[in-house]
């Protein structure tokens, strides 16, 4: 793994903008940023990278089976208990997942350390699906980076099969909160990726789903809301307005209830508990179990639900080195063993592993120089050399 410096499309921005990336660049901030690109071996990708999110995803998996009828698990969550039986009957019902990110810890010496699971909303997907690639595409053209380069990244092809077996002819809605840039564009490609599946398709703001007296979901034109991927959290829905119809709506979403589950980052030390010592997991306990106190005075403190790294602290021998403001933590902490990220230059990657229906097939990587990735952290290409 390396970070090799390179020169910029002198066109990226026009790239960019029409190919609907707009906002490639936050509050007058690179967003992408091509002037590097991070290199790795086939080995690393396949042995290293792709290998363990297949075998952290199939933990994950194992952890909702336990989950899901555990009260013990689901209140430790803080998962309302009115939601219970959605998230267990989706479960058992076998809803499909369509995407996720593992965030990962990864030096190119020693093994990968999961750091969280993006398992709800996850975004970023155009940059890494698209733009990333059209980037590998015309850097060869113009004699950039090796002509022989390649990269992991099968994120599109893999979006388009898994739509079509999730849309058994179903008209899918698509819903978020289209005024956020980032939201939309990411709302704006799963669409297409899904209109290329075969699929009829509706974009609608979150604010915008009515209630039919019958219960059902409803969309402007007072259609039916029989499928409906959701750019916005579990947690929040649980919260909402509509909240307590959604036991009773017959809408199917993507993602499916099961994944308010493993949304939370509560899940990690759960994962620690059910795999403990695995290597690509990092030691990690809720932060009012007494066995927290095994990570001494050197951990990393997270919120039950957060998102950008919001609430997140680094703490290194009782002193807090970095902290990101946030309105999260209410329901709760807990503490994960510190492992710096890598230090390329003085900046500070975190790998972002996508899965589509649950295989793995692509990269991303954002770059700060904060150790704790936020919202306006910088996405960089990839490569294999």
């Amino acid at each position: 793994m390396q970070r090799i410096v390179c020169p910029e499309r002198c066109d990226w921005r026009a790239t960019a903008e029409s190919a609907g990336f707009d906002f490639h660049t936050i509050e007058g901030e690179r967003y992408w940023d091509e002037r590097a690109y991070y290199a790795f071996t086939l080995e690393e990708i396949e042995r290293r990278i792709e290998l363990p999110t297949g075998e952290i995803d199939a933990m994950c998996l194992e952890l909702v089976g336990h989950a899901v009828d555990d009260e013990d698990t689901l209140r430790r969550l803080k998962i309302p208990e009115a939601f219970w039986p959605l998230i267990s009957e989706s479960w058992h019902r076998d809803d499909a997942s369509l995407y996720g990110r593992l965030d990962l810890s990864f030096d190119g010496h020693g093994p990968a350390k999961l750091l969280e699971y993006n398992a709800d909303t996850p975004t970023s997907i155009f940059e890494a699906a698209v733009f990333q690639w059209t980037w590998l595409e015309q850097a060869i053209e113009r004699n950039m980076i090796p002509r022989r380069s390649d990269q992991f990244n099968s994120i599109h092809e893999r979006l388009i099969d898994a739509w079509q077996k999730l849309g058994a002819g179903r008209h899918l809605h698509l819903a978020g909160m289209t005024e956020n840039t980032e939201d939309a564009g990411t709302l704006a490609y799963l669409e297409d990726t899904a209109s290329q599946a075969g699929l009829a398709t509706t974009l609608i703001d979150i604010e915008d789903i009515g209630l039919r007296d019958d219960g059902a979901f409803v969309d402007l034109d007072g259609r039916a809301i029989e499928l409906a991927f959701k750019l916005y959290p579990w947690e929040w829905m649980f919260h909402d307005a509509f909240g307590a119809r959604l036991a009773t709506a017959p809408t199917r979403w993507i993602e499916p209830p099961w994944k308010a589950v493993l949304s939370n980052k509560g899940i990690l030390p759960l994962l620690w508990q059910m795999f403990p010592d695995h290597p690509n997991l990092l030691p990690a306990y809720f932060e009012d179990d007494p066995n927290a106190a095994r990570l001494g005075a050197s951990f990393v403190r997270k919120p039950l639900y957060s998102r950008e790294g919001a609430n997140v602290a680094l703490v290194s021998a009782g002193i807090t080195l970095v902290e990101q403001d946030g309105p999260y933590g209410a329901e709760g902490f807990i503490r994960q063993a510190l492992a710096p990220l890598p230090n390329f230059a003085g900046q500070y990657p975190v790998l972002g592993s996508w899965l589509v229906d649950h295989t793995p097939c692509g990269l991303s990587i954002r770059e700060d120089e904060n150790p704790i990735t936020g919202n306006t952290s910088r996405f960089l290409p990839h490569a294999i050399l």
